[in-house]
């Protein structure tokens, strides 16, 4: 009995030591930011770490219980809600875009028409980043979002006019533009609206109580800010490229995120959660990277390493794991500048906890 006592103790101890050790280091970290806000957080082995900072000075609300926006992070959910539809019989990946939208839209491009949702959520559909119609504006103003001012009508007008720049499933290339119309495309597949579905399918049965579309009363989001770190920046108004990028959530709620794909069993979406991890497709030769439905996937000690991230005006964010250790990484600042290194800060956090959890 008193050995056994002596192994718990141990452990415990262990265990303290190396969560001071991670804390150390996170902190680290996040001062070295630099940024008017920053959380880190880690979940590993049923533990979550979360530490805080900034220049700015702290609000009634905790940094960590404000909701950051996720920009294109939200591509990972809206992809989830794809693949949970399709469980439940409501579509197929492979069904054609086509399908799914209004039968008096006039499709000219052949190669418009064989788009899937599938091709739309690897970013294979041949469509550009955004679309061309948005080129000026973003020119003119590059600090202005002009997405508010485009609705789900324009949206699908623009898709008709787009001429792919090559077919289908044929070559990789990144577009908020393609995963914008997989928006409409699941709500009018599954009679609802996407801010709905998401909720019900995706949100709701994660227990993801802090993630939202919308603005919440004031004081509850994180406030963004121009380059110099003073200048706040009103939230970004998505438009029709919410499924694209409007996702708002609170640091322990993209952890809880984290947690649900590093243990599928443990929830409701038990398939689409491991679903939306297995391969699609890699490019760019043995240097390359791999992509799964969802995530972007890179070797790594032990096992792969899954991850994405986003950015809008102002704030920017990073989810990673690695599921061989069972470790996650969550990590959102705000200001989006290159004196805010964000991106690549945690993903060297992580690659480096999965390197230590496999040595």
């Amino acid at each position: 009995m008193t050995t056994d006592r002596t192994d718990q103790t141990d452990r415990r101890d262990r265990t303290d030591r190396s969560e001071t050790a991670l804390r150390d280091r996170l902190a680290l970290e996040v001062a070295r930011l630099e940024a008017p806000d920053v959380v880190l957080g880690v979940t590993r082995r049923g533990r979550r770490t979360v530490v805080t900072g900034g220049l700015a000075p702290e609000r009634t609300t905790p940094r960590e219980a404000l909701r950051y926006e996720l920009g294109s992070l939200t591509k990972t959910y809206t992809v989830l809600l794809l693949v949970t539809l399709a469980a439940e019989g409501v579509l197929t990946q492979d069904d054609r875009l086509a399908a799914h939208l209004p039968p008096t839209l006039r499709l000219p491009h052949p190669a418009s028409r064989g788009i899937t949702l599938r091709h739309l959520a690897t970013h294979t559909a041949g469509l550009p980043r955004i679309p061309y119609d948005l080129l000026p504006g973003a020119l003119l103003r590059p600090s202005v979002s002009g997405y508010a001012r485009y609705d789900t009508g324009r949206l699908l007008r623009t898709f008709a006019a787009t001429r792919p720049r090559h077919p289908a499933g044929s070559r990789w290339s990144y577009s908020n533009f393609g995963v914008a119309l997989l928006g409409p495309a699941l709500a009018r597949a599954a009679q609802g609206t996407y801010p709905a579905l998401l909720g019900t399918q995706v949100l709701r049965p994660l227990g993801l109580t802090g993630t939202t579309l919308a603005p919440g009363p004031t004081g509850a989001d994180a406030v963004g800010y121009r380059g110099d770190g003073r200048t706040p920046l009103p939230g970004t108004d998505m438009g029709a490229f919410s499924a694209a990028g409007a996702v708002r959530a609170t640091p322990h709620d993209m952890l809880g995120y984290l947690e649900a794909h590093l243990h599928p069993a443990a929830t409701s979406l038990s398939g689409p959660l491991k679903e939306v991890q297995v391969p699609q497709l890699h490019r760019g030769g043995r240097r390359g990277e791999t992509h799964t439905l969802a995530w972007f996937q890179h070797p790594a000690p032990g096992g792969p390493l899954l991850f994405h991230a986003g950015a809008v005006f102002g704030q920017q964010a990073f989810l990673g794991y690695h599921p061989a250790s069972g470790t996650g990484l969550a990590a959102v600042a705000t200001r989006r500048s290159r004196r805010c290194p964000l991106m690549p800060t945690a993903y060297n956090l992580l690659y480096g906890l999965a390197e230590e959890a496999a040595a």
